[in-house]
């Protein structure tokens, strides 16, 4: 059996091998034998069933704690082997081990995972019966240093239960670093186990013990290997030439849409259509080798079956890099996924580069190419999107129209039989007009490497993520705690937080985050905000939303209060928020702003709160906002609330890249998230 539970005794000496305490113990198999290995251990002791098809031995009524005596030892062995074979009745009994009995102490579960993306994953938080219901549980991928286990341990909720609670003694947070310290180790030196739980761990005021031990081993399981990886040179993205293969004139086919989509393209254009000598304007090609000029790019749409043939030709006519938008390979099954392995074997012999298949394609608007079928070529501009889904794009490409939201880069990873999330990471890290990066993610295959290469591009630019599948819908039943507790997605979301991109759940919110970094202030280098606004009862939301969120409104010194009090009314609020009245007028803005950025040592981030009114017009105020972020090389960002009468002001932001939003609590959630993933990035090295 490849898959197998070892007993609680293996458990138990495999853990003794990294320093982790455990009860003493012997397995028995008779009543007569547990009353007199009770006897030797020494009473109270535990008693519990040993059978790989009983993971939960409670529910199945296999323990027995609290054993006094001799004779209640053999009664509890009776009991608990009657009890299990009543639950199950094909589960083989092996026999009934006896514990030590551990005093009573602080329950904590220390669990492990092995993530079909990431790896090993330990997970570390409050234990005992009640351990999913609570779930106070933290996790990290391995490896991991003792002063990341430190932080580990402390971000728990209940972690004032360690460090000592209304009176209680403090427990031994030292021992319990290093155990979590010795079980990390044996999880990396044993491939073969794929999960564990450790539950409960009772942590003393001195030492700890390992009460129970669940160990899941896999004898065929094989770690994640690496493929050999050569990144695409950045210009096989800006080719100077593309063909199309399968360009069509019938409006309802992919090779329409496809072509009609480059046609603003301003290098060559080569249709390749063998029943046609012109499509859509255009000189057609019976094959792409027929075309007597280089080609760069090929984008195919023909159908799958003929994507093999068709390959061979642009390897013959040694084109670098192809985008196979045709679906029905590996994703349609067995057949698909021979045609798609035979498409990469001719790939690979004329060393061609594939985006896709079954993917939209790619965009790049600076340069005026798009081989995608989206409804409208999207803007200018610089945000770049990698999605891991066409539809997702052409919705976003269609909302982004609206919005007035321009992109420097679209991929469509598709397959990605070839290149990968990676390839166009290092692309985008490199290209000039990428001034922030979003990825919609549904699965990784490389997610050791992909954190690698994502936390190196976020040193340089922003990363945002979207991972789809948060629900727990469909998940197969977990063999431990520990696979109930830390799912998959949650293991993406703390490989994003350590690889310094910021997570979000909603396309909205992704772009707002992007837009925000992409700004002339860029990340903020802190938490110290400051509210600028002419309204009271905004300014008191905004120290709402600012606690909420995890932002610090600072208390203004004495000495800008001085410079404020020379020329703001009396009855100012004296305080951040800076409520500046009703009756504010552009100057009065001015003057704080000047004060404000004479002192951008005293504050990390500035919201400018406006609403509608006829003492000042948005676009007045927004021209105000501008000279200020002008001034400072802090975040300033704007939030004009209101109608139609905002919208000039808005306007006027967004043509010099000022971030703003029209909802005061999603102005403070969207840079509160921004906030906490630096902080957090800078608590594990990271700039």
């Amino acid at each position: 059996m490849a898959k197998r539970m070892l007993s609680e005794a293996e458990g138990y000496d495999l853990l003794r091998e990294y320093g982790v305490p455990t009860p003493g113990f012997e397995i028995v198999t008779s009543a007569d034998a547990a009353a007199k290995a009770a006897s030797a251990i020494g009473f109270p002791v535990v008693m519990k069933i040993i059978s790989p098809q009983i993971v939960h031995k409670s529910d199945a009524g296999g323990v027995v704690v609290g054993i006094s005596g001799a004779a209640e030892a053999k009664k509890a062995f009776t009991q608990i082997v009657e009890s299990a074979i009543e639950y199950n009745p094909e589960a083989e009994i092996k026999g009934v081990i006896i514990e030590e009995m551990a005093k009573p102490g602080l329950e904590l579960i220390l669990g492990g995972k092995t993530d079909p993306a990431f790896g090993k994953v330990i997970t570390f938080g409050m234990g005992g019966t009640l351990v999913e219901l609570m779930k106070d549980v933290t996790l990290r991928i391995l490896p991991i240093s003792r002063e990341e286990i430190r932080t580990m341990v402390r971000e728990i909720n209940a972690y004032p239960l360690i460090a000592g609670y209304r009176g209680m003694k403090p427990r031994d947070e030292d021992a319990l670093i290093e155990i979590i310290a010795g079980v990390a180790t044996f999880f990396e030196e044993n491939p073969q186990v794929t999960e564990f739980d450790i539950n409960p761990m009772r942590l003393y005021e001195s030492g700890a013990c390992a009460v129970d031990a669940r160990v899941i081993v896999d004898d065929e399981y094989e770690p994640i290997v690496r493929k050999e990886r050569t990144f695409v040179p950045p210009e096989y993205f800006t080719p100077r030439s593309v063909a199309v293969i399968g360009a069509s004139s019938d409006p309802q086919k992919m090779g329409y849409a496809v072509l009609h989509n480059l046609l603003h393209f301003p290098g060559q254009i080569y249709p390749v259509n063998n029943k046609r000598t012109e499509v859509q304007g255009l000189k057609a090609y019976p094959t792409v080798t027929s075309i007597p000029n280089p080609v760069d790019l090929a984008v195919i749409t023909v159908p799958a079956v003929h994507v093999p043939r068709v390959m061979q030709e642009c390897g013959e006519k040694k084109i670098p890099l192809v985008v196979v938008i045709t679906a029905g390979f590996k994703e349609a099954g067995e057949e698909g996924k021979v045609l798609e392995e035979r498409m990469l074997d001719i790939a690979r012999h004329y060393n061609i580069r594939i985006v896709g298949p079954n993917c939209l394609g790619l965009i790049i608007p600076p340069r005026g190419l798009d081989t995608t079928y989206v409804h409208e070529s999207p803007e200018a501009g610089s945000i770049a999107f990698i999605s891991q889904s066409g539809a997702i794009i052409n919705t976003v490409v269609d909302w982004s129209l609206k919005q007035e939201i321009g992109f420097s880069a679209v991929f469509s990873v598709g397959n990605q039989s070839d290149l990968d999330f990676l390839d166009y990471l290092r692309f985008v890290e490199q290209d000039k007009s990428t001034k922030a990066i979003i990825l919609y993610i549904e699965q990784l295959t490389n997610g050791r490497e992909f954190m690698e290469v994502v936390s190196e591009v976020a040193k340089k630019k922003p990363v945002v993520a979207i991972k789809s599948g948060s629900s727990q819908k469909g998940q197969k039943a977990a063999s431990s705690h520990t696979g109930s507790l830390s799912g998959s997605y949650e293991v993406y979301m703390e490989a994003f937080r350590e690889a310094g991109v910021i997570p979000v759940r909603a396309l909205r919110g992704a772009f707002e985050v992007a837009e925000l970094c992409a700004s002339p202030g860029g990340y903020p280098k802190g938490r110290r905000a400051i509210v600028i606004t002419n309204a009271g009862g905004f300014a008191v939301l905004s120290s709402d939303y600012a606690e909420m969120y995890g932002l610090d409104l600072i208390d203004l010194p004495p000495e800008i209060l001085a410079e404020l009090n020379e020329f703001l009314p009396d009855y100012w609020s004296h305080a951040n928020p800076l409520d500046l009245l009703g009756d504010a007028s552009e100057k009065r803005f001015q003057q704080v702003f000047d004060v404000l950025a004479r002192h951008s040592d005293l504050w990390d981030m500035a919201f400018v709160v406006g609403f509608p009114n006829l003492v000042l017009d948005s676009e007045r105020l927004a021209r105000q906002i501008i000279n200020f972020s002008g001034k400072t090389e802090n975040l300033v960002v704007g939030s004009l609330l209101g109608g139609e009468c905002m919208d000039a002001g808005k306007k006027v932001l967004k043509e010099h890249q000022i971030p703003n939003f029209d909802d005061l609590e999603q102005t403070f959630k969207v840079v509160g998230r921004v906030v906490w993933q630096r902080c957090r990035a800078k608590s594990i090295g990271l700039p």
